[in-house]
């Protein structure tokens, strides 16, 4: 319990009612400062928890953004299954992160001894004692891993997504983040002796978080393949794209605009204490060119794909669609920057990044990778052009607040070694992700634990995986009824031919039990009256259904219309029925 009368009376009356009368005025008055003093070092640490806590809220709420951006991205029969996953990502980073995943990113950073590859302390939050960056830390990570999820929406089995979203947030993730951010990395600036005597410089994440998940994405796309029907050749040969438009613009903005708001915690809480001068300023600088970069890569995105509409239709069309991840892309590429860049850099970060993001999406139709919600080209590329635009824009002031190393900045102000730096902290994400990812997705995809079932990916997931679309959920598609009765149809059509399978074994078995070659006539007449029996009911059939035709076609009521009807197959039989069909024939024959 919390003494209230204590807790409610000021700290000039706590630290009187401490002092030791006994002692001298002079001594008194020490006793006074140091008790004054260590108040406001219990409030500053209460605040800066504080802060850090509220920062890992706001970005864990982008959750609910992503979240919403793919529910808006997909298709309704595929709905339930992507809003499962998203909440999985959390779910499964906790645990991971947990585990094995904060020891790997931060062991062993408090000691400081020498240059590490990977944490080896801290297993399980053993011995952690600030829990809220804990927190932190996890959201970044689930944030990671919750990039790859959009990408492959509507086609991705829930075993290889809880497997890779596992894999991503406990261990390849971790070593990343260890790498640059962690005192011990290799690649860390805030080494004693840092790479280059600049290193890695990457304030809230851009090369880590956002590379890390859209490399990620990238090789899982490659691997497991284009939605059905999402491509098809021209008559030049050419690949052309086409459209799977989401049921719900509506949430896509607002799964843009709750990313927009979390940003704000991604990038001014990696300042991680707040009552510094030195970092208050880093964090108001992060929030204003967080909104500059946003806004511009959003209007970027707007104008340009306008222009171009425009040169190959001859009138302009402004795209909802690509200003939201205009916006986004604008947001990725100022997050590694954000405190470090003055603000008209940041509008310049942005517009470019607005144009690579069109590019980008246009070269992976190009190539053929299917990207449901365009996380690729935002955060693979966007997050490769925000770690160039480190070492181009940095402003030496900004960087010595929060680095030891005087003196550092941009190609724009200095020398070019933080710009070196940022591509070998580059080239290592890329070679790093890539040799772990691809033989895990591969492997995967050998298993047969990737891709759904095709029938299953056209019907949806949400048949497949969760019993139907939600009863509340109506459908822009007409035909999804169909391809849903089709899907129970092949389940059925299954068991039926296992049953004919083990129907045939059954009569082989018969057959052989009654010795058919070794008796003679007498086998050969039992088992001539046994396969006439199953042959004779199959003639019958026939014969009774060529004579119910017979008798259709002698009748007055079939007119030459019902004929050529019968004959051009106005009604298309059901699998099932087809099936059917070619059993009685099979067992007849």
């Amino acid at each position: 319990m919390i003494d209230q009368s204590a807790s409610s009376a000021s700290t000039f009356v706590l630290c009187t009612q401490s002092l030791d009368p006994n002692l001298s005025a002079d001594e008194r008055q020490d006793q006074m400062l140091q008790c004054i003093a260590s108040s406001l070092d219990d409030a500053k640490a209460g605040i800066n928890t504080f802060y850090l806590i509220y920062a890992a809220s706001l970005v864990f709420y982008m959750q609910a953004g992503f979240a919403m951006l793919c529910a808006g991205s997909v298709r309704m029969k595929n709905l339930q299954n992507t809003m499962l996953k998203n909440l999985l990502d959390a779910c499964g980073a906790s645990l991971g992160f947990y585990t094995v995943g904060y020891a790997f990113a931060w062991g062993g950073s408090s000691n400081n001894s020498g240059t590490t590859f990977i944490g080896t302390e801290n297993f399980f939050l053993m011995d952690v004692d600030q829990k809220a960056f804990w927190l932190f830390q996890f959201a970044f990570a689930a944030t990671s891993a919750t990039i790859v999820a959009g990408t492959l929406a509507e086609r991705c089995q829930m075993l290889a997504y809880l497997s890779y979203s596992t894999a991503l947030t406990a261990f390849v993730y971790p070593v990343v983040a260890h790498a640059v951010w962690n005192n011990t990395g290799f690649l860390s600036s805030f080494r004693p002796d840092p790479l280059l005597g600049v290193g890695v410089v990457d304030f809230a994440g851009c090369l880590v978080v956002h590379t890390t998940g859209g490399l990620t994405a990238l090789i899982a796309a490659f691997v497991l393949g284009p939605r059905k029907g999402r491509f098809h050749y021209d008559g030049d040969g050419k690949r052309c794209a086409n459209d799977f438009p989401g049921h719900s613009v509506a949430l896509k903005v607002l799964g843009v605009l709750i990313l927009w708001f979390g940003w704000y915690g991604f990038n001014t809480g990696s300042v991680y204490y707040i009552t510094s001068e030195n970092q208050s300023d880093l964090a108001q600088n992060a929030a204003v060119n967080t909104t500059l970069a946003a806004a511009s890569g959003t209007i970027s995105a707007l104008l340009a794909k306008a222009w171009l509409v425009e040169r190959e239709t001859g009138e302009a069309v402004f795209c909802l669609a690509h200003a939201l991840m205009g916006c986004l892309s604008g947001l990725v590429s100022i997050t590694g920057s954000c405190a470090y860049v003055e603000s008209w850099a940041a509008i310049i970060i942005g517009f470019v990044s607005g144009l690579l993001y069109l590019a980008g999406s246009r070269l992976m139709i190009r190539i053929g990778i299917d990207d449901a919600v365009d996380a690729i080209p935002i955060h693979m590329i966007g997050g490769i052009w925000g770690s160039i635009a480190v070492g181009l824009f940095t402003v030496p002031k900004y960087l010595d607040a929060s680095h030891a190393q005087a003196g550092s900045a941009g190609l724009f102000y200095s020398d070019g070694k933080l710009l070196a730096c940022q591509f070998i902290g580059i080239l290592f994400v890329v070679g790093w992700v890539s040799v772990l990812m691809f033989p895990f997705f591969a492997i995967l995809h050998y298993l047969g634990w990737l891709r759904a079932d095709s029938l299953e990916e056209i019907v949806g997931l949400d048949v497949s995986y969760h019993g139907g679309i939600h009863q509340g959920d109506t459908d822009n598609e007409s035909s999804h009824q169909d391809e849903e009765r089709q899907y129970y149809e092949r389940r059925e059509l299954e068991r039926r031919k296992k049953q004919n399978r083990v129907r045939r074994r059954l009569l082989m078995m018969d057959l052989s039990v009654s010795g058919r070659s070794a008796v003679g006539d007498a086998g050969n007449n039992d088992g001539s009256r046994r396969l006439s029996g199953n042959g004779g009911l199959a003639g019958e059939n026939r014969a009774e259904n060529n004579g119910a035709d017979s008798n259709r076609r002698s009748s007055g009521s079939g007119t030459a219309q019902d004929e050529e009807n019968r004959t051009n197959g106005s009604r298309q039989p059901s699998v099932i029925e087809v099936e059917e069909n070619w059993t009685c024939h099979d067992h007849s024959g």
